[in-house]
Formats: structure tokens, C-alpha cells, sequence
């Protein structure tokens, strides 16, 4: 190798070995494995493929919630992103995919209306916990969280959002060569178009977006232009500052989208915006097409790293920063990679997924199940009607046990009918005589 050659690969690799131990194994098998706040599943199962989750803490309380619910029919990815607090982000990791399971349970399916109605159920219930506990600790109302949802079903992949959380799918182009191609939205006032938007929303009110150091945001609090939460944006009763609010700043209605997987997609990336801060899409999927799957998740958790590392000159210690200290580095991180083995998708799991949280270690049988749960709920709903039947009549004849004195009475009407009939011979009787 010529040498000039030679010092530009070492420059080029240098970060990998140097910042936080990536190993440059022939296994790619990642260091760090006790490093206390990087949470880390290498590589599971879901319905069409495998998947790798990873999540590094940088506040105090970790305020990204995520996890992964593979089913028989399917795989839910979720990615909850708190800002001013983690109760948010909790509530909607906690109920979004319940309310998302009920609504297509009773509709049979799953689809875009399905999607835009579980947010709004989850944005209701967590609204309406502001309302109750507003009067206790009205820092309730300035929680909020930004949300990214993917559904895998029916060779279809849907994606819903809230925020600037991202999901990044990773396709073949021409030559084989892998393309970055970004499926959600942004909302995030960083993007002209997003000012522009609020802006035209808000005609009355020059300063609705304004600038913050080098950051726009909104009234000069928040960057995302919509998220779960943050009630003191969205109604006056909640509204924390001096300036009364004449109409709701922030939305909780999703950017939902959908996807025909094609043979050419490999796989998505669903990440909180600590990630993308720090990484692009082209850098993302890249790292991912490189790398084999085991850890790969883990991997592009360390990379953000590396390179909020080298942005602060942090290289030796950075690993040694505790959390809330090292959010001055870099935001809760999380990233899940699904990929997808398209031979797979018209296949069913023999057995249930097991559900995958993020910080959570325990293991249990996932509630992703759509068509099996209606087939299921249906045959016994009708078997109780039948079987209900002789429950009634048992009911029926039950009561007659109070009203057998009565319903007897008529019974033994019948007998004194039939005595007109005993009474025959007598009329024969009486002939006989005539």
C-alpha cells in the first residue's frame, strides 16, 4: 500500500478505535458491554426478519421510551421521545400501542385511520391527566413527547409521527448500492417549510418562531411543532407564561404514511432524534448495510457518540461521564433497525413474539395480534350466546320453582278438564240408563 494511502485509512479509522472501543474485530463484536447506561438487545426475532435495539441514557431520568411487539400477523415498533420530562413520553409508550391493538381489533384490520386514531386517543388520555393533576403540579403541563410508530402488515409498512423522531429505510438502488431514503416527516422548526407553516398558521403573532442562540423555535421555547403533550401550548387553562394563548401552537395530529415493501428494501432504521442530531441518513444506513446485524443498533449508538465526542474534544473520557452530566454531550439516544427477509413475510410465527422494551430486561409474550384476536374473540362470543340459551332456560325453569304453586295450578286445570273426560261415562252411563 503507498504509504500516503496508508496514513489517510489510519486518519479515517482512527475515531472507531479511539473514542469508545469499537472493536475492529473480524466479528465486529462491539465493546462496552458493561457500560451502565447503554441498554442493548444485539439481535431478536420479529415476524418478517430480525431486529437489533439500542439505547444509551444521557439525562438524569432517561426521558426516550421504545420498544418492539413482533406478533403472529406483524411487528409494532414504537420510539417515544419525552422533552421536559419523561412522563409523557411514559404514557405513550405505556398506552399508544394498546389503543392502536384495540382500534384495529375492532376494525379487523390496520390502516392509516387506525394509526391517526390511537394518537388521538393517547393525546385524550395523557390531556386529560394534565386537567387532573394541573392544580398539583402544573410542570405536568410543559411534558411532551415526540412519537414515531411502525407497523409491519400485510406486506405493507405503516409509519406515523409526531416530532423529529425518524425512520430511514435502507434500499437497493442501481449497481446494488444501497440508498437512504427518508420515510416521516420532520416537525421541527429548524426546516423553512415547517416555519413557514406555523408562520401562516399563526398571521397575528410575528413571533411565533424566533431565533435561540444558533436554534429557531417555537415562542422561543420548543423546536417541534407537534407532540403528545405540552398542554401549555395547547390550551389556555394550562398556559404557563404571561402571554395569554389565543389558539393552540403545537398539533398532536400524525404525519401517517404507508409502504408496499418492495424486494429491494433491506431495512428501516426507527430513531429518536438524538441519533439524527449527530448522524445523517446516508451515514446511518450505510453503517447498517456495512456491519453485520449483530449489535448493529449498538454500533450506531456509538457512532453518534464518537461524533458528539470529537465535536467537544471528549475522546478519553466520555465513557466516564455520568448521566444528566453527559447530556451536555449528547440527548437519550435510541435506535431500532428491523430488518426484513422478504422470504418471510407471508409466513406466520409458530409461536408468539416476545415483546422487547428498551431499559426493561424482562421478556413477555407480545399483544401484537390483530386477526387471530377477532377469530378468537368471535367464536366464543358466539359460543356464550348459544350456550347462554340453556342458561336461560335454566333461568326459566328455575324460576318456575317459585312459580310452580301457580304454573301447578293450571296443571291441575288440565286434570279437572280431563274430568269432563272421566265424566264421559257417566254420560254413558246415563244413555246406558236412557
Amino acid at each position: 500500500m503507498f504509504p500516503w494511502l496508508k496514513r489517510i485509512v489510519l486518519v479515517c479509522c482512527r475515531p472507531l478505535s479511539r473514542y469508545v472501543g469499537l472493536s475492529s474485530g473480524e466479528d465486529c463484536v462491539l465493546g462496552v458491554e458493561d457500560y451502565p447506561v447503554l441498554w442493548h438487545r444485539d439481535l431478536e426475532k420479529h415476524s418478517c426478519g430480525e431486529f437489533s435495539f439500542a439505547v444509551v441514557q444521557a439525562n438524569q431520568v432517561c426521558e426516550d421510551y421504545a420498544h418492539v411487539e413482533p406478533g403472529r400477523e406483524g411487528t409494532f415498533v414504537g420510539v417515544y421521545d419525552g422533552h421536559g420530562g419523561h412522563d409523557a413520553s411514559r404514557f405513550s409508550f405505556d398506552n399508544l400501542s394498546r389503543h392502536l391493538i384495540t382500534l384495529a381489533r375492532e376494525k379487523g384490520t390496520i390502516d392509516e385511520e387506525v394509526l391517526n386514531n390511537a394518537f388521538t386517543a393517547t393525546e385524550d388520555g395523557f390531556l386529560s391527566i394534565v386537567k387532573r393533576e394541573f392544580h398539583v403540579d402544573p410542570g405536568i403541563a410543559s411534558t411532551g413527547c415526540c412519537c414515531l410508530v411502525g407497523v409491519i402488515w400485510r406486506r405493507t409498512l405503516y409509519f406515523a409521527n409526531l416530532g423529529d423522531c425518524r425512520a430511514v429505510l435502507g434500499h437497493t438502488g442501481r449497481f446494488n448500492r444501497i440508498v437512504a431514503e427518508q420515510l416521516t416527516n420532520d416537525h421541527n422548526v429548524r426546516i423553512k417549510e415547517v416555519r413557514d407553516e406555523l408562520r401562516a398558521l399563526h398571521p397575528d403573532n410575528p413571533n411565533i418562531v424566533s431565533r435561540v442562540g444558533s436554534s429557531w423555535c417555537v415562542k422561543g421555547i420548543i423546536k417541534v411543532t407537534r407532540a403528545i403533550g405540552d398542554a401549555f401550548l395547547k390550551k389556555p387553562e394550562f398556559a404557563l407564561g404571561a402571554e395569554p394563548l389565543r389558539r393552540p401552537v403545537l398539533r398532536a395530529d400524525p404525519s401517517v404514511s404507508s409502504r408496499n415493501l418492495q424486494p429491494c428494501d433491506r431495512f428501516v432504521i426507527f430513531a429518536s432524534a438524538g441519533l439524527w442530531d449527530l448522524l445523517s441518513n446516508e451515514e446511518a444506513v450505510q453503517i447498517v448495510h456495512t456491519y453485520p446485524r449483530q449489535g448493529i443498533a449498538r454500533r450506531l449508538v456509538l457512532s453518534a457518540m464518537n461524533v458528539a465526542a470529537r465535536a467537544r474534544k471528549k475522546y478519553d473520557d466520555l465513557m466516564n461521564y455520568d448521566k444528566g452530566v453527559r447530556r451536555a454531550l449528547h440527548d437519550d439516544i435510541t435506535v431500532v433497525v428491523i430488518f426484513i427477509d422478504h422470504n418471510m413475510l407471508n409466513d406466520e410465527l409458530s409461536v408468539p413474539g416476545m415483546s422487547v422494551r428498551g431499559f426493561v430486561d424482562t421478556h413477555r409474550p407480545s399483544d401484537f395480534n390483530i386477526e387471530q384476536e377477532v377469530a378468537t374473540e368471535t367464536e366464543p362470543t358466539e359460543t356464550e350466546l348459544i350456550e347462554s340459551e340453556p342458561t336461560e332456560t335454566e333461568l326459566i325453569e328455575s324460576e318456575p320453582t317459585e312459580t310452580e304453586p301457580t304454573e301447578t295450578e293450571p296443571t291441575e286445570s288440565e286434570p279437572t278438564e280431563s274430568e269432563p273426560t272421566e265424566s264421559e261415562p257417566t254420560e254413558t252411563e246415563l244413555t246406558e240408563t236412557v
